[in-house]
């Protein structure tokens, strides 16, 4: 949208010629004024509501390869499949539930929150069966499969209706951007929590590795692979346990987090009441995909998610096998989480002195020397942690600035089609989808290269091929899909003169329409 395009739409509110409002009718305007102010603990428990989605994502997304390939004992085509089908059948749910969810009536509890509510325990019951080694041999897949599925779906219906819920909370835009500077930094201490105790509890158990031929050979003691398998089968039994410990924490946390959103936080009811007749489910696919600025956020971040998703996904491998940091990669995973929680206040102020184009080419790009570092010297542990803090303050900018930006586009969408409205969870939603189905990809490319390269499971090195293929999906990748995602982030055409300027609009449709439920409630009081 050109400097100052979109005001003619509402200059000839300003003609007008203005009434006297009654105290009665100053008052109710006043009061709705009030409704987009936020407390701190409107704030607080706003975010507390989006850790269950990082703690659970963060134990999947570092943990999940890991425990299928080594734990379950799956063979990596198989381990893919899960991978790659449960990510893309979870990003299919998405559009679909933010289209279920766009057409909910208001309820005493608000639009989002029966969704938020309702999904909440079976969740949690599918996310605790996913860590859980049936005795079944053959039936192995099918179950992963199966409860894999079935908690993506499920964690869509929390994580969509939370996600649109930005929307609903404020119609103040700085207010809006404030609670999301407090969801990411409890997201990113989500992710801190997860990693932490699926990493701690785990890393405490885990089974020993089951020497290859070449290790056999070195030692050669023909005895030493038969005692090795007793040893393994009591520790192995007791990493299984370790897992399931973990993600029962995790279920508990995700209920109280659940239960602190819905108990603290109260939608508004005028913020999203539907002005327009409900749309169908292409309908609004065509509108989201149709609307430009849109499009090149949701494709630039699209690129950049799927650079932090591989790194994420194959870190904690390329830290065992490739590094060898066998005892140590939780620890390395914790500090870089830790280090994108203390960054995310630094990102808030950063956006909002420079600008939020400008936070993603700096906050995006510094992760990029470090990622080429981690692969161009010689292993060490302590260039590992280093790596390890650098790469966090990337990720906090990772996190923070998707979800502030996506109100400016729905914000804009509103000045530009201002008799359409309700369709926030449609724009999240689809938005969602995207990340995830990028997320499937990395996660299915990443084992089937892995696979095709020659890994061993549980093995206690792995061939020279695994190593490169590792090396590969946690530098080149990543970097190439960085730069692709930046270069299309750079038509993206929402800057902060264009953003105030939004601002202003909607605030003066706010106003305009105060001021006629006032005439109209005058009216009625003098019938």
């Amino acid at each position: 949208m050109a400097k100052g395009e979109g005001a003619e739409q509402y200059a000839a509110a300003s003609l007008l010629p203005t009434k006297p409002i009654s105290q009665d009718g100053i008052k109710i305007a006043k009061r709705r004024d009030n409704t987009g102010r936020l407390s701190m603990c409107s704030k607080l428990c706003y975010a507390i509501g989006g850790a269950p989605y990082q703690i659970t994502g963060s134990a999947l997304g570092f943990f999940l390869q890991i425990y299928l390939l080594d734990v379950a004992q799956l063979d990596p085509l198989h381990a893919s499949i899960i991978l790659f089908v449960g990510r893309a059948w979870d990003a299919v749910t998405d559009p679909t539930v933010g289209f279920l969810v766009s057409r909910s009536r208001w309820t005493r509890c608000g639009r989002m929150m029966p969704w938020i509510l309702i999904s909440t325990p079976f969740a949690v019951l599918t996310y605790f069966l996913i860590w859980y080694v049936p005795p079944v041999e053959q039936g192995k897949v099918l179950w992963y499969l199966v409860f894999y599925c079935l908690f993506q779906s499920l964690q869509t219906c929390f994580h969509v209706p939370y996600s649109a819920l930005t929307m609903f909370i404020s119609m103040d835009q700085k207010e809006r951007d404030s609670a999301t500077a407090y969801r990411m930094t409890v997201e990113v201490l989500g992710t801190v929590v997860g990693t932490a105790i699926q990493g701690q509890i785990v890393g405490g158990a885990i089974a020993p590795c089951l020497p290859g031929d070449l290790d056999v050979l070195d030692n050669g003691n023909s005895t030493l692979l038969g005692s090795d398998f007793n040893i393994t089968h009591i520790s192995l039994d007791e990493t299984k346990q370790a897992y399931l410990i973990a993600s029962a924490v995790i279920c508990t946390m995700y209920v109280l987090c659940a239960a602190v959103l819905f108990l603290g936080v109260r939608e508004q009811e005028e913020c999203g009441r539907l002005k327009t007749e409900p749309m169908s489910f292409f309908e609004g696919m065509r509108m989201v995909m149709g609307y430009g600025p849109y499009v090149k956020l949701v494709m630039g971040f699209l690129f950049t998610s799927l650079a932090f998703m591989l790194l994420e996904g194959n870190f904690a491998l390329f830290i065992t096998y490739t590094l060898g940091f066998r005892n140590d990669f939780q620890n390395i995973l914790l500090v870089i989480m830790l280090s994108g929680t203390l960054s995310i206040p630094f990102w808030q102020w950063f956006l909002i002195r420079f600008g939020k184009k400008t936070a993603v080419y700096i906050g995006i790009t510094w992760a990029v020397p470090f990622m080429i570092l981690i692969v161009c010297i010689e292993s060490s542990l302590i260039v590992a942690y280093v790596v390890s803090v650098a790469a966090g303050v990337s990720v906090a900018a990772a996190f923070l600035l998707p979800w502030s930006m996506l109100p400016d586009v729905v914000d804009d969408f509103k000045v530009k089609n201002p008799d359409s409205s309700g369709h926030e969870a449609i724009f999240y939603s689809f938005y969602v989808f995207f990340t995830k189905f990028a997320s499937g990809i990395s996660l299915g490319i990443s084992t089937l290269s892995l696979d095709f390269a020659g890994y061993v499971t549980r093995g206690c090195s792995q061939p020279d091929a695994v190593n490169l293929t590792l090396k590969v999906l946690v530098s080149p990748a990543p970097v190439v899909l960085i730069f692709l995602g930046l270069f299309i982030f750079k038509t993206y055409p929402i800057d902060e003169e264009r953003r105030q300027g939004n601002r202003k609009l909607l605030q003066e449709m706010r106003e305009s329409d105060q001021d006629s439920e006032t005439e109209s409630t005058e009216l009625g009081s003098a019938v």
